[in-house]
Order: structure tokens, then C-alpha cells, then sequence
């Protein structure tokens, strides 16, 4: 088992380091991160503290090959990654220079299209090991290593390693495959206990056996109401730059949390008749996303809100006017509203429902997900809603990691070295 430790802080990496090897891990890698952050000291201050242990430098490397292996191998690199796609100058570089200064090398298959092919031609190079390694953006979209390993395994003869969202759910189905090596990342670095982590992905391999993980889950389409629920708007917000986040839009109630797909509504001013129709359309999946133009009439209130709680409405979100708002809360369902007035409009009937709309300064189409708490309302498109829910869990899971080492007495400052990362001028 190896820990990648893609970090950029060197001081955080090397807590998760020695909670990793108290874990039982045999190799310790460098990532790209913190080498890129860190240089070679990184991998220096790694083979000091774990002389036994191989360490490995994920250079990436994909020119200058003899240039960046010296430097890594110096530094105390038992293994040197570079990428396969590199020319096949790069890769003899890098290999003569390993045998010269004591190391092996590893090529990074990421990005080939032709794996096999590939892998066999590096093979005759002499390289020392491959890897198999689906990239964090790809893991955002359920990309695994599994079928790749599985494809690869009786193409070529040398040592396979695995890496891409691996934890205590696919180690043994990706070992089993045929990886030799298993590169874990998140999984051990964002736990909240590394050691016990390591340990629980070392018995899911020795008694061949999934153990189930919360941690790094991959969500399939039908799960995604799971992850919506379980994030919070702000970290959906960080998953997607700071987009899509709905503008003076508040929450009404005090319903803690809403996720849903979007019915989307547009009327006119005070005309409340197509919001109350839409209701009709609606089920247990659905959240109503209104567009009222943002006036001060009401075209919501109680009777509505009853209406919604009888098809098991998830919620509802008006750029416009609510009232009842007393009654509403005795109800307990979420609604977020821009304004909060006694007056209504009337029901005129014009509007549409179920078209394109803008919703607190967002664009909301039918079917997309809205998702809302105290801080407020998110919309995450449906051709992304996969992607956007495992990078917002990635996130959650980076920041429980940050919560730990704060509650173990240390600061949010302190542990982000931001007086190491303000900008200079």
C-alpha cells in the first residue's frame, strides 16, 4: 500500500505520514502537489524521518527525464514517477539516470489512450513499474481504475499499480485485478484518523473483503440525493468556483435543508395562478423554482404550501413575494423568498411553467438540482449534477480533515500556513 500525499503543506504531510505508517502503509509518496509546493525537500524531510520506507517522488515528469530523476533520487526518491505519455527519449533518460543513482522508475499511464500498446512499449524500455491512475477529475465523473488493471494485467509483465478514488470499498476488487501496488489518496489523507484508515484498507485486502466507506464514495445517479443532503450549500458553492449561488434569496422557514429537481415557473408580477398550477405537475422529487420578477406581491402563501405537502413537495424558491409566513412555519416545509409581504396579486394565468428561467440571478432549467439551507439556495446543473456532488463531497471531506487537526489544538491559520500563501504586493 501506498499513501499519495497530495498536499501543499509539508508540515500537514507529514502528520498524515506518521499516522499513515502507525497504519501499516509500505510506501510513502510525494505527490505532485507538494512536490510543486514543497520542492525536494518534501522528499527529504520523508527519507529522514522513514529511512526504511520506499519513498516515492510523483514527479510527472514528462521532458528533461535524466534531469528530474537525478534530482529526486538525490534527494532520497527510492521510486520516480513520470508520465507514459512522454517521448520515449524522456523515458530511456529517466530509466538510465534511475540505474544510475538508485532508483526505480514508474510511468503514469494517465491520459494514453492506448494503455496496452502503451504499456508494452515501455515495458521494453526497461521501465520498473506502471501505473494505472484515473485523475481526480476524471474520479468526479465515476471514472475507476478497476477495468483498466483488469485489461491490463496479462498484457505485460511487469509490477501494476492502481490509483484513482481507491478506499476500503474497492481495494480488493482493484488487488484482486491484478494491482501489485495500491496508491491510496483521499481516502487516508482526508480521514479524520489516518492510521485507523490505513488500517481499515489493509483488512479490506487481507481478508479479501469490501469494507463500507462513507469517505470518497463515488455516487451513482440514483445516490445523488444522498450527497445533496449530506453537503451544505457552501460546499457545493466551493466545488463550483463560487457559481450558481442564488441572490437575495433567504429562507423562509426554518427548515434546515431542501434538495430537489427543479420545476421551473415564470409569471408576471402578483400573478400567482401557473405557481399554484405547478403544484399539480409536481412530486416528491421536485422543488418549485419561481421566477415573480422579483415584485413585492405575494404568489405564495399557506394554502399553497398545504397544496405542497400533499404531493410531498421538497421545497419551493421565489424570486418574488411570500406571505402567511406564521402559518408557513407551523408547517415546517422549506421555502426561500426574497420578499415577505401581506399583499398578494391576482391569478391572471399568464406565465409559463416547466421553460428556461432566471431565479436570483441564476439560469434554473426544468430537471436541474436546487439545493438549499440557512445559508441559502444553489442551483447545480443536471448535466453535471454527478460530477458537482463528488467534488462537493471532496470538499466536505477536506474539511472534516481540517476540523480534526483543529480540535487536536491547532488554528485554521495555522494549519492553511496562510501568511506563507498571501500574495507578495
Amino acid at each position: 500500500m501506498q499513501v499519495a500525499l497530495d498536499i501543499e503543506n509539508l508540515d500537514r504531510a507529514l502528520k498524515i505520514a506518521e499516522e499513515s505508517v502507525e497504519g501499516g502503509i509500505d510506501w510513502i509518496e510525494a505527490g505532485t502537489l507538494l512536490i510543486k509546493s514543497e520542492g525536494m525537500r518534501a522528499i527529504r524531510e520523508l527519507k529522514k524521518l522513514y529511512p526504511s520506507k520506499t519513498i516515492v517522488a510523483d514527479m510527472k515528469t514528462v521532458d528533461t527525464g535524466k534531469f528530474e530523476v537525478e534530482v529526486a533520487s538525490k534527494s532520497g526518491a527510492d521510486v520516480v514517477i513520470i508520465l507514459g505519455v512522454s517521448d520515449d527519449s524522456t523515458i530511456k533518460e529517466a530509466i538510465r539516470a534511475g540505474h544510475k543513482y538508485g532508483a526505480k522508475i514508474m510511468a503514469d499511464l494517465i491520459t494514453v489512450s492506448d494503455k496496452i500498446k502503451r504499456a508494452r512499449e515501455l515495458e521494453e524500455l526497461g521501465l520498473d513499474y506502471i501505473c494505472i491512475h484515473v485523475g481526480i477529475d476524471q474520479q468526479m465523473d465515476g471514472k475507476s481504475p478497476l477495468e483498466y488493471v483488469r485489461t491490463i494485467k496479462d498484457k505485460v509483465n511487469m509490477p501494476i499499480a492502481a490509483a484513482g478514488g481507491i478506499n476500503s470499498e474497492t481495494a480488493v476488487s482493484i488487488h484482486e485485478a491484478g494491482a501489485e501496488i495500491i496508491i491510496v489518496g483521499g481516502a487516508i489523507t482526508k480521514a479524520k484518523d489516518c492510521k485507523s484508515a490505513t488500517e481499515v484498507i489493509r483488512k479490506s485486502i487481507s481478508q479479501k473483503k469490501a469494507i463500507r466507506t462513507e469517505l470518497f464514495k463515488k455516487y451513482s445517479d440514483q445516490e445523488l440525493y444522498e450527497v445533496f443532503q449530506k453537503v451544505s450549500t457552501a460546499n457545493l458553492a466551493d466545488a463550483m468556483h463560487r457559481k450558481n449561488t442564488m441572490k437575495n434569496i433567504h429562507p423562509i422557514t426554518k427548515v434546515h435543508k431542501m434538495a430537489g429537481k427543479a420545476i421551473t415557473v415564470n409569471t408576471m408580477l402578483g400573478d400567482w395562478a401557473k405557481t399554484v398550477e405547478a403544484i399539480d405537475i409536481a412530486d416528491s422529487e421536485s422543488v418549485i423554482v419561481i421566477n415573480a420578477g422579483g415584485g413585492e406581491l405575494a404568489v405564495w402563501g399557506e394554502l399553497a404550501t398545504n397544496s405542497c405537502l400533499q404531493k410531498k413537495v421538497r421545497g419551493v424558491v421565489i424570486d418574488g413575494g411570500v406571505r402567511d409566513v406564521l402559518d408557513i412555519r407551523g408547517l415546517n416545509f422549506p421555502i426561500y423568498a426574497k420578499f415577505i409581504t401581506p399583499e398578494a396579486g391576482e391569478p391572471k394565468g399568464h406565465g409559463e411553467i416547466n421553460t428556461r428561467i432566471i431565479c436570483g440571478g441564476v439560469n434554473v432549467v426544468p430537471g436541474d438540482y436546487i439545493v438549499g439551507d440557512d445559508d441559502g439556495v444553489i442551483v447545480v446543473p443536471k448535466k453535471r449534477a454527478k460530477e458537482i456532488a463528488n467534488r462537493a463531497l471532496d470538499v466536505l471531506e477536506r474539511e472534516n480533515r481540517i476540523r480534526e487537526e483543529i480540535q487536536r489544538g491547532s488554528t485554521l491559520s495555522a494549519i492553511l500556513e496562510l501568511n506563507k500563501w498571501e500574495k507578495i504586493g
